[in-house]
């Protein structure tokens, strides 16, 4: 198996649907530069999970900020060494937890520079979501054991899973992979593992495509 068909892919999903441990593990294993999502550096995080209404503003920009100023960076920069790029995020991310978090008031303001900031940013070639129903979701994010995510409710998770979903169907310039992984453990087990690797690997056409291995 080999990642030929895509220069930069980047891997997303759900909180705890295994997004880092999956793009860290194809990037060691076929030569990728890993681009990995520095979010425990964000100060607003433990504040904004204790009082979502008070700090949901200043966190989400600056996730806006700090994600922009990372995949501008690392995207600019071509390692001739690397075969290819493998993210565990992307900027639509931000648009996605944004949507949930703010009121409509001050998301059509955050939406004005979102757009401004998305437009300059390359599009992976390949995004794959790795999609957990809320139950796995919430068991990986105990097993975790991050102190600010573990009074995460299902009901945050579930707007976010839809979010996700709704934004992502309507891509229509994008290849969007939907890979349930409900009944896969690909960090511990090996068989699974490859199983991803193989479906992430294929070429597809623009579009969304769900899998169910």
């Amino acid at each position: 198996m080999s990642f030929t068909n895509y220069n930069y892919i980047s891997i997303e999903g759900n909180i705890g649907a295994g997004k880092t441990s999956l793009a860290t593990r194809i990037a060691e294993d076929y030569n990728a530069k890993l681009i990995l999502e520095q979010f425990e550096d964000n100060s607003f995080l433990p504040k904004f999970y204790k009082d979502p209404d008070k700090y949901a503003f200043p966190l989400e920009l600056s996730f806006l900020a700090e994600r922009f100023e990372q995949l501008k960076k690392q995207l600019s920069a071509h390692d001739l060494f690397k075969a290819f790029t493998v993210s565990d995020y992307f900027i639509i991310k931000s648009f996605i937890f944004a949507r949930k978090n703010l009121p409509d008031d001050t998301f059509g303001l955050y939406k004005k520079l979102f757009d401004i900031i998305s437009d300059s940013l390359p599009k992976p070639d390949l995004l794959a979501y790795l999609y957990l129903n809320v139950d796995n979701l919430l068991r990986n994010i105990h097993n975790r054991g991050r102190e600010y995510e573990l009074n995460i409710k299902s009901e945050y998770l579930s707007k976010i899973q839809d979010s996700y979903l709704d934004y992502i169907r309507k891509q229509s310039n994008l290849r969007v992979l939907i890979i349930d992984t409900n009944q896969m453990d690909f960090v511990k087990s090996e068989e699974d593992y490859r199983t991803i690797v193989d479906i992430i690997s294929q070429d597809y056409p623009l579009g969304v495509h769900t899998i169910m291995p």
